[in-house]
């Protein structure tokens, strides 16, 4: 793990040894968040045999965040921990990061194969919360909530308010030529599920599951185990050159 001042950068999780990487996941974190809070996610999805890295909060920097995920893409896959690991290549989003994941495809991301976006925002959220309602709009994960609240890095009131200027007009799914799936919580109240349906509609290849009772944070939330098996899923279609041939958005539980 790489760190610039107490705040991690750059995390990554290497498959279990002796087999080869199936693939490259990066996840680039939402607002307030860092590399090391989808440390779960991303040890779960290694363990299914892909090379996972997280990057940096994007809306603190974008730019780093934009070199660090094209310096992750540009290396020659290798199977040495700590170097890049072969296609597919799949950037993960959560909150913000999602849109800004979104965003680099559309600007040309080369060497993107897919994306998987997790809470996606297109509107800015109401209120500013205090601490204890900021982590229940989170995630409903007690493990998730404890973690967050011991961590003096995660920046606090951060989740709702204005989006980055821009990256909702700049993040068109009509222009988003790759696979994309959706994970979205049915109960996510930052980013209710029925704002991004028309989103998850216009995509060329894209299909949007929503989480029954689950709340922002679909990586992060009590259900993080099925959200991490329809990612895996997902991957495991890439690899076999499987795209996506139309919009599903399953019926959500009431």
């Amino acid at each position: 793990m790489t760190a610039v001042g107490t705040t991690p950068v750059l995390a990554s999780w290497t498959e279990p040894e002796g087999i080869r990487p199936r693939g490259t996941v990066v996840v680039v974190p939402g607002r307030g968040e860092h590399a090391a809070v989808y440390e779960r996610f991303g040890r779960r999805i290694a363990a299914d045999g892909y090379r996972v890295w997280a990057v940096s909060d994007p809306t603190v920097d974008a730019a780093r965040a934009a070199g660090q995920i094209r310096s992750l893409l540009d290396r020659t896959p290798s199977e040495e921990p700590g170097e890049a690991g072969p296609p597919p290549r799949v950037l993960v989003g959560s909150d913000t990061g999602a849109l800004f994941a979104a965003g680099l495809v559309t600007d040309g991301g080369a060497g993107i194969d897919g994306l998987v976006l997790a809470g996606l925002p297109l509107r800015a959220a109401p209120g500013a919360p205090d601490w204890a309602e900021e982590l229940a709009l989170r995630t409903s994960c007690p493990t998730h909530r404890g973690r967050l609240d011991a961590d003096d890095t995660v920046r606090r009131g951060t989740l709702t308010g204005p989006l980055p200027v821009g990256w909702v007009e700049r993040a068109r799914p009509s222009a988003i030529g790759v696979p994309v799936l959706g994970l979205h919580g049915a109960d996510d109240a930052v980013s209710p599920l029925a704002t991004v349906r028309d989103f998850y509609a216009a995509l060329p290849a894209g299909e949007l599951v929503g989480v029954a009772g689950g709340a922002h944070d679909a990586l992060n939330d009590a259900t993080h185990r099925t959200a991490a098996a329809t990612a895996v899923l997902f991957l495991e279609r890439l690899r076999a050159g499987s795209r996506l041939a139309r919009v599903e958005v399953p019926a959500v539980p009431r």
